[in-house]
């Protein structure tokens, strides 16, 4: 399998640009996969410089509903039309950060390659995604100041728009996030009643990003995250991080993962 980190928040490759969003090309045995696509169309340029050939693609994911992953969606569907777009149906809700709108361009629902989903989704042998992510140990509080407007009044975001995808291959799996809103260890939990075995890699954001200093509780809930995902269960599962986890959040995590915890960058490649 080829992963190929074709867009994030920093560089990896001096050739890319790089921007707060996230984009993943994932190559296996059947399909040419993209996961997310960024905030812009800057994932093309990206991609011309890597060699990887968008024209290929035959499957996009949008992890959720922000603008951040679906951004580059309008220029790569004028590009390549006729992949298919796998979204949940809620990912069309009205997403808002405090007061600023951050969710998808709502043209995109309109595409004739758009298939809405309304939970888990057996793709075929290779891929899966699954949704319906529930539970709250130890969730970010950043998630808090995050909201869907629900006719007129803004409640607090759910991320029921969040999902997703395992790729199995040659016995092994491999699990792709986008931000993991719900928390990478109910993501795990969730992925434990569809797999006995643990998944080989992990690519995923955490979203434990700060602007500001970090109270007692949040340093806490980023540790014993690091914890659990020490225990015997995950004890072979390799993370790749970034995009919104935040540089403070991986310094206090990687002690206790160590090689297990690794950043991705625009451009990189995972092999």
């Amino acid at each position: 399998m080829k992963i190929v980190i074709l867009m994030e928040d920093t560089c990896g490759d001096p050739s890319c640009s790089y921007e707060h969003g996230l984009s993943v090309y994932v190559e296996t045995d059947h399909h040419k996969i993209l996961v997310d696509t960024g905030a812009t169309d800057a994932l093309i340029q990206n991609a011309q410089k890597l060699n990887v050939r968008l024209t290929d693609v035959d499957t996009v994911i949008l992890s959720h509903g922000h603008y951040d992953h679906a951004g580059g969606i309008p220029a790569f569907h004028a590009l390549n039309p006729k992949a298919e777009i796998y979204m949940q149906r809620s990912a069309c809700g009205d997403y808002y950060h405090g007061e600023r709108y951050i969710g998808i361009d709502q043209t995109i629902a309109g595409y004739d390659s758009v298939r809405m989903l309304d939970g888990d989704c057996r793709m075929d042998e290779e891929l899966f995604l699954f949704a319906n992510i529930t539970g709250r140990k130890y969730f970010a509080k950043s998630n808090l100041l995050l909201s869907e407007k629900i006719d007129g009044q803004k409640v607090q975001d759910q991320f029921e728009h969040e999902q997703c995808l395992v790729i199995s291959q040659n016995q092994e799996n491999t699990l792709i996030s986008g931000c993991a809103h719900n928390g990478i260890l109910n993501i795990l939990n969730r992925y434990k009643e569809f797999y006995k075995k643990p998944p080989k890699v992990v690519v995923s954001g955490f979203h434990m990003m700060k602007k500001g200093e970090y109270d007692d509780e949040e340093k806490q809930t980023i540790c014993e995250t690091a914890k659990q995902l020490c225990t015997k269960e995950w004890a072979d599962t390799i993370f790749y991080t970034g995009h919104c986890t935040g540089e403070q959040a991986y310094a206090w995590m990687k002690p206790y993962l160590g090689d297990r915890l690794r950043k991705i960058h625009s451009g990189m490649q995972i092999s």
